[in-house]
C-alpha cells in the first residue's frame, strides 16, 4: 500500500505546474461607475497571450483582490481559467487572512480548473510563521494535492512572513509546494531559500525592479516572475527573462535598462502639499501603490483599466506627472517598448503620452 501511494505522489509531482518565465498579476478594469469591465479584462488577456506570457495571476493584490467582492473575485478567475484554457497558465489568487475562506476560493477554482494558486500570507491577523505553515498552508496543500500552491510572502502588506526554514518543511512534505512568490526585497532571504531547497524549487519575483538582479544572481537563480509592469510591456519583459533564462546578460541588461523607468514606478512617492486649518501649508510624502500607478499608466496609454476601488484613489498632478515623464521617456528613447500597445489596442500611444488633456483627467 505504501508503495502505491508513493508512486501515486511521484506521478502527481511531475504533473504539477511549474511557475516560472513571465506571469502577470492582471489588474482588473474597472468602469466608472466602479463595476468590472468585463470586455476590457478579456482584451487585456488577449494582449498578454498574443505577446507571449506564460500565465497570468487574476485577483491579486494587482486585481485589487481586497475591494472584490466574493462573487467578483471568483467570476474573474472563472472567466480567465476559461479564457486561457490551452493557451497559457493561470494562477489563481485564492488567498486571505481565513484559511476556510482560502479553502472554499481554492476549492471553487480547482472545480472550475485551476491547476495552481496564489496565497498570500494572512494579513492583519498576522499569523506566526509555524502557524502560517501548519494552519494555512499545510491545510491547503494536503487538500489539493495535485493543485501547486504558492506561498506569497509580501510582509509589507501582510504584516507577517512565511520564515525559509517553514517553507523548506512545508517543500519536503508536500510536493506540489514547488514555488514561492518573493516580495520582501531580502537577498540574503532568497540565498538561503535556494540553499535549502534547491534547484528543483521555483523562486518567483514579485518585485519588477529587481527581477533581473534575482535571476542572474548565481547564488538566487530565481526562475522568472510574477509581474505588474507586464500588464503594459509583456513582450519586453518576456524578452528580458527569457534572455536571462538563455544566459544571454547582455541582451537581458539591454532590455533591462530600456524599461527600467517604467518598473521604478509599481509604487510612486511624492511630497504633497496640505493647508492646515491655521492656513499653515506643510508638505506630506504620499505614497500610492500598486496598482494605482500602473492603472494610471494604462489608462493614459488607452488600455482597459479604469479606475481603482476605495479607499484607493486617484493621484495628485504631482503623482500623474511621475508616470507621463516615466513613459514619454522610455517612448521617446525606446518606442519599440510601448509599440505592441498601438498595435493590438489601434491607439495612437505617442500623441496620448503628449496630450495633456489625458492625464490631467487621471489627477484630481
Amino acid at each position: 500500500m505504501l508503495s502505491r501511494l508513493v508512486a501515486w505522489a511521484r506521478v502527481a509531482w511531475r504533473r504539477l505546474m511549474r511557475i516560472q518565465r513571465v506571469w502577470t498579476a492582471l489588474v482588473s478594469p474597472i468602469r466608472p461607475d466602479l463595476a468590472l469591465d468585463t470586455d476590457g479584462l478579456e482584451r487585456n488577456i488577449e494582449f498578454q497571450i498574443a505577446q507571449g506570457i506564460t500565465g497570468v495571476v487574476p485577483t491579486g493584490t494587482t486585481g485589487e483582490s481586497p475591494t472584490l467582492d466574493w462573487n467578483e473575485h471568483n467570476q474573474i478567475i472563472e472567466w480567465a481559467l476559461e479564457q486561457c484554457k490551452g493557451r497559457c497558465g493561470v494562477l489563481a489568487g485564492t488567498g486571505s487572512n481565513s484559511t476556510a475562506e482560502t479553502f472554499e476560493n481554492t476549492e471553487r477554482a480547482v472545480r472550475h480548473g485551476a491547476e495552481g494558486v496564489l496565497l498570500v500570507d494572512c494579513y492583519y491577523n498576522g499569523p506566526s510563521s509555524q502557524e502560517l505553515r501548519d494552519e494555512y498552508y499545510a491545510v491547503i496543500a494536503s487538500k489539493f494535492p495535485s493543485v501547486t500552491v504558492v506561498p506569497y510572502v509580501i510582509p509589507g502588506r501582510s504584516g507577517t512572513a512565511l520564515a525559509v526554514e517553514d517553507l523548506a518543511i512545508l517543500a519536503d512534505k508536500y510536493p506540489n509546494v514547488n514555488t514561492v512568490k518573493e516580495a520582501t526585497g531580502d537577498i540574503e532571504r532568497m540565498v538561503r531559500t535556494r540553499s535549502l531547497l534547491g534547484d528543483e524549487f521555483s523562486i518567483i519575483s514579485g518585485d519588477d525592479d529587481i527581477t533581473f538582479t534575482m535571476m542572474a544572481d548565481p547564488a538566487i537563480r530565481a526562475n522568472g516572475v510574477i509581474s505588474v509592469m507586464s500588464n503594459v510591456i509583456p513582450a519586453a519583459i518576456v524578452k528580458m527573462v527569457d534572455s536571462i533564462a538563455a544566459g544571454d546578460l547582455q541582451t537581458a541588461a539591454g532590455v533591462r535598462d530600456a524599461i527600467a523607468p517604467l518598473l521604478g514606478i509599481v509604487t510612486v512617492k511624492v511630497d504633497n502639499e496640505r493647508v492646515l486649518p491655521n492656513g499653515q501649508v506643510v508638505k506630506v510624502n504620499d505614497r500610492y501603490r500598486n496598482p494605482l500607478a500602473v492603472k494610471t499608466l494604462m489608462a493614459g496609454l488607452g488600455m482597459p483599466s479604469g479606475p481603482c476601488r476605495r479607499p484607493l484613489g486617484r493621484m495628485t498632478g504631482a503623482g500623474v506627472g511621475v508616470v507621463r515623464n516615466v513613459v514619454k521617456q522610455v517612448w521617446e528613447r525606446n518606442p519599440e517598448v510601448l509599440q505592441p500597445i498601438s498595435d493590438f489596442f489601434g491607439v495612437d500611444v505617442g500623441a496620448r503620452i503628449a496630450d495633456d488633456s489625458v492625464w490631467q483627467a487621471l489627477s484630481f
